[in-house]
């Protein structure tokens, strides 16, 4: 049966055997069934070949000068651990080809032989090949399918990016990716080079390369390079050498918005068109999450300045509030650290902290006047909780803050207000608050009193454990709140008093 496939595809077997009659009549037979033939005269010369090039199958004699076809078997489980091996023998040599068989060989062929039997064991092994590449393949698209999935279904830029990484590392068994995006403004950042972590590689994409690869993809989609070919979009030398190159565009419509590159540096391990085309689909889900992952930081930055200013136009209603608002989500991330909570947690509980007091902007009467309110006006200041709420309700994108804006005044005891919650009713974010709201109002200058003293806060803060606060969030914020001090003293940085 000929082959009629391209040269780059035809199937690659490289005949070992001592005797150059043998080694001359099987690449002749060989290379008129459409297969690509080389040969070499002993196992040292086979390596050197299967270093230099891939190969699909090795024929290979069992006696050999200089290194035996037991031994190359033994070393070509690293340079050429995808190649078939099939080894042939004398009678007398069976159940050592047979031991070969258990070392992981294919096949055994018995000389003298049948060039006819030697084409059907290699059609054999390779179609045998063939069906094993293709479950590994669908494996593949399986794996890349399921990777696409948790792409799509992410709004993080990092976790995007490093699901595709990883993706690549473990699915494709490459051994460097990096993903370059566009600046906005016609260029290139690499936003991300991460390396297999059994590898020390050295290779660099420079910024210059980078535009070379993006001035590629203007005119073509593809792109798998084998060996050295793919050393020119590489700054300098890579380190081990570079056996295969392939890189995807993401694009969002017709915009270039960056390209995955990835490399192998294992020998024998080479990117194919198939390959490529998996990658590829994973690029077009990864344009699309990152497009929305970028528009998703910057609605969390607009997020973040909404937060901010609303903050400071609270603190401007008088100037003795001035930065209470930034001080009490200081000391709440700090208790909320101490309690162990995620990262993504601590944020909110920051942002609630910042914008607690919004509702005063609805109280109109001076909160700060000298001497104590009336209780007309404590009534009416006892409401800002409650519009707190009220201007945070319409805002979808706030309600997470919406539990410590409106229950901060609550008590442990339950004679807090607005709702009268008891102990754990009150919203673990409100427990925080309240012990950070208290210290700092104790803590701070006032219209109607002097700051006081940090020992004495403390002290108050420990007093009203089990009454106005919950006894844990008391003794963590008391123990944080002293940790905090003494690193500022080691720094050298101010400690308020």
């Amino acid at each position: 049966m000929t082959h009629s496939v391209s040269p780059e595809e035809r199937p690659r077997v490289l005949v070992v055997d001592d005797e150059k009659f043998i080694r001359e009549i099987l690449a002749e037979f060989l290379g008129m069934e459409g297969y690509l033939v080389r040969t070499a005269e002993d196992g040292s010369s086979a390596l050197a070949e299967l270093g230099r090039s891939h190969y699909d199958l090795v024929i290979s004699d069992l006696k050999m000068p200089k290194m035996g076809g037991m031994e190359l078997l033994e070393a070509m489980s690293k340079v050429a651990p995808n190649a078939l091996t099939v080894i042939m023998t004398g009678f007398g040599t069976v159940e050592t080809a047979i031991d070969a068989m258990k070392r992981g060989a294919y096949d055994y062929i018995l000389k003298p032989f049948k060039v006819e039997e030697v084409t059907m064991i290699v059609q054999r092994g390779l179609e045998k090949q063939r069906l094993s590449a293709e479950n590994l393949r669908l494996k593949e698209a399986l794996g890349l399918y399921k990777v696409s999935e948790a792409i799509a279904a992410s709004l993080s830029l990092d976790e995007v990016l490093t699901t595709v990484a990883e993706s690549a590392i473990h699915e494709m068994h490459a051994d460097l990716v990096a993903t370059w995006l566009d600046d906005g403004e016609g260029s290139f950042f690499e936003r991300q080079h991460i390396v297999s972590p059994e590898l020390k590689i050295e290779a660099k994409i420079s910024k210059l390369k980078a535009e070379a690869l993006a001035s590629h993809f203007a005119q073509d989609p593809t792109l798998v390079e084998q060996g050295n070919r793919g050393m020119r979009f590489f700054d300098g030398r890579v380190e081990p050498a570079l056996q295969s190159f392939t890189a995807v565009p993401l694009r969002m419509k017709q915009r270039l918005c960056g390209f995955i590159a990835v490399a192998s540096v294992t020998g024998g391990k080479r990117f194919d068109e198939g390959q490529r085309k998996l990658l590829s689909i994973i690029g077009s889900r990864a344009a699309a999450a990152i497009e929305n992952a970028r528009l998703y930081e910057d609605l969390r930055a607009t997020f973040q300045q909404t937060i901010e200013g609303l903050a400071k136009a609270i603190d401007k209603m008088d100037r003795y509030t001035s930065g209470h608002s930034d001080r009490v989500a200081m000391y709440a991330t700090l208790l909320a650290r101490r309690l162990g909570f995620s990262a993504e947690k601590i944020e909110i509980v920051r942002q609630s902290a910042l914008m607690h007091d919004i509702g005063k902007i609805g109280c109109v009467l001076n909160l700060n006047k000298p001497g104590k309110l009336s209780p007309e006006e404590y009534e009416i200041f006892k409401k800002h909780p409650g519009y707190g709420k009220d201007i945070l309700d319409p805002i979808k994108f706030l309600h997470p803050l919406i539990p410590g804006v409106h229950l901060h005044h609550e008590r442990w005891d339950g004679r807090g207000y607005p709702l009268g919650l008891k102990g754990n009713d009150v919203p673990i974010m409100a427990r925080i608050i309240a012990v950070a709201d208290t210290y700092d109002a104790m803590t701070s200058d006032r219209a109607y009193r002097r700051a006081l003293p940090h020992e004495i806060a403390t002290a108050e803060i420990d007093r009203c454990a089990s009454s106005q606060f919950d006894p844990e969030m008391a003794k963590e914020f008391n123990t944080g709140i002293e940790t905090f001090r003494e690193e500022r003293k080691e720094r050298g940085e101010p400690i308020p008093e």
